[in-house]
């Protein structure tokens, strides 16, 4: 059973500025910890760059030039105060949505089981015309576009257990065709969006967790709000937005999970996709910032996607 890993020394080169919890220094301690030999056998992939094309299936165009032509020479550019670019940071952008584009590609042609795309900067928090919560392209949503676009799916689902809702994945998502985005998230916290409504659409299924909450609580709204409603799609594909800032050890959030965690939702993910999709899972790098946690976490899902 073949698994991917997508990266790119590309993705090291986006910096946001001094002391921002969005570092290089999270990538090198995901590709650190993939250096085990738990890890031997996994392929190693380059991440190409996206076209503009591919870009262009999740998010405006005029907000796909404002962001590659933002890219400073020197310095930064803020979006916000929190999402800033820097000289390395389109090349970088460009090859985080590549990598996913390119793990999709994988998984369907039969060259991999499942990857794992371990790209920077983050994506889940980026709308169709709007860069935000540190994200530029949202990776995930240009995937699951290109698995429509290119193959003809109907049911791509994006399941994201970032410690955040991905605002940018549901709104790009909502009301879209082939598109599906399952999230557990802590609310209240940043970007404050993903409460579950009386009457959501169809497409959206948004599980709140609370602060504090920990390992029993998150598998049982894993398994009851998110695992039974993805069974019950019967998906084609399963894209992950793999953030790790769940973990009790992460300086931006409160819930109280550890590595074991995600290993765990990660194997029932598997599982899914092995009743549904010949077991094709895509997952991407979204938060994560303790760098004493990040890369355990990272080697416990990539482990869980090997299996």
């Amino acid at each position: 059973m073949t698994t991917w890993l997508v990266t790119h020394p590309a993705c090291l080169g986006h910096d946001a500025g001094d002391g921002h919890p969005e570092s290089p220094e999270r990538l090198r301690a995901i590709l650190r910890a993939l250096e085990d030999p738990t890890f031997e056998f996994v392929l190693r992939e380059q991440a190409p760059r996206a076209s503009v094309a591919q870009l262009e299936l999740a998010h405006d165009p005029e907000h796909v030039r404002s962001v590659l032509d933002a890219v400073p020479e020197t310095g930064h550019a803020p979006f916000d105060p929190d999402t800033r670019l820097g000289p390395g940071s389109g090349e970088a952008a460009l090859r985080a949505a590549g990598g996913v584009c390119h793990g999709v590609d994988g998984v369907l042609q039969g060259l991999a089981h499942r990857a794992f795309c371990a790209v920077r900067p983050p994506g889940h928090h980026a709308e169709s015309d709007r860069a935000m919560g540190f994200c530029f392209f949202n990776n995930i949503a240009v995937g699951a576009a290109h698995a429509v676009a290119q193959y003809g799916l109907e049911r791509v689902a994006m399941v994201d257990f970032d410690v955040h809702h991905g605002n940018g994945t549901e709104q790009i998502s909502r009301g879209r065709r082939g598109l599906y985005y399952f999230s557990t998230h802590q609310h209240p916290l940043f970007p404050g969006t993903g409460i579950p409504s009386a009457d959501p659409p169809a497409n959206i299924v948004n599980a709140t967790l609370a602060e504090g909450d920990g390992s029993e609580r998150f598998r049982a709204v894993f398994a009851e709000q998110i695992l039974d409603r993805l069974d019950a799609l019967r998906p084609e594909l399963i894209l992950v937005s793999a953030g790790f800032d769940a973990h009790r050890s992460d300086p931006l959030a409160t819930l109280q999970l550890d590595e074991s965690d995600f290993g765990w939702a990660t194997r029932e993910l598997v599982a899914i996709a092995r009743r549904h999709c010949e077991g094709r899972v895509v997952s991407v790098l979204e938060g994560g910032y303790s760098l004493s946690a990040v890369g355990r976490c990272a080697a416990a899902h990539l482990e869980a996607l090997m299996m």
